[in-house]
Order: structure tokens, then sequence, then C-alpha cells
């Protein structure tokens, strides 16, 4: 069975609940981005499920644990590489997971917690 061909179960995790299975042409790592049924969503974690046959264990399926991507339209080029929101505010976590502590769903426009970057 090739890699591409396993089920791959996507599962979001607040709220927490199954999205479906799908079988996907590629092997999403964390931090990348998955559109599914028209969102996007930010994978956290892959993990993988193993079947015991014929005295071996072999990849059975795969399970990736999803949050949606509420950034979509907000993001900043930090250093080389995207990140959520306005990456000029001293508050901004520079990740591509979390916006800021203060403001995690945002909008950056208009914050009252702005601080600009030294």
């Amino acid at each position: 069975m090739e890699l591409t061909s396993l089920p791959t179960e996507i599962y979001l995790t607040h709220p927490q609940r199954s999205l479906g299975k799908v079988h996907l042409d590629w092997l999403p790592q964390p931090g990348a981005y998955l559109e599914h049924e028209d969102k996007t969503y930010t994978v956290l974690e892959r993990r993988h499920r193993y079947q015991l046959k014929g005295g071996r264990y072999q990849l059975h399926q795969i399970a990736l644990y999803v949050q949606a991507s509420t950034w979509v339209g907000e993001r900043t080029l930090w250093q080389g590489r995207w990140v959520i929101g306005d990456a000029s505010c001293r508050l901004n976590a520079h990740s591509e997971l979390i916006r800021c502590a203060v403001n995690p769903d945002g909008p950056c426009q208009d914050c009252r917690f702005y601080e600009p970057a030294d």
C-alpha cells in the first residue's frame, strides 16, 4: 500500500471533532496549511497508526490534528517566513500558529493592545 493511498482522518482541535476521512496525495507536516471543504486549516500534529499484519507492523492510517486558520488575509512576512497578524507589534508571537497572547483571535487592525516593536 502506498503512503499516499492511506486514509487520513482529520481532527479539529477546537471544538474537538472529526472533519472526516480523506485520501491525500502528500504528507502534511505540522505548520503546513490544509484545504478541506473550502476552509483552510493549520496542521498542528500528525500521528501514524499501525496495524499488526503477518507478524509485522504496517502503517494503517494517518491522523491529522488541525486548527481553523482565522488569519486568512492577515499575515505578515517576517524574517523570511509568514506569521499571523502584524509583525510590527511588540506583542506579536511571530508564529504561524498563534497571533499573540493578548488578542489571539484578532484582528490586529485597530487592536487596543498594539505596541510598536523597538
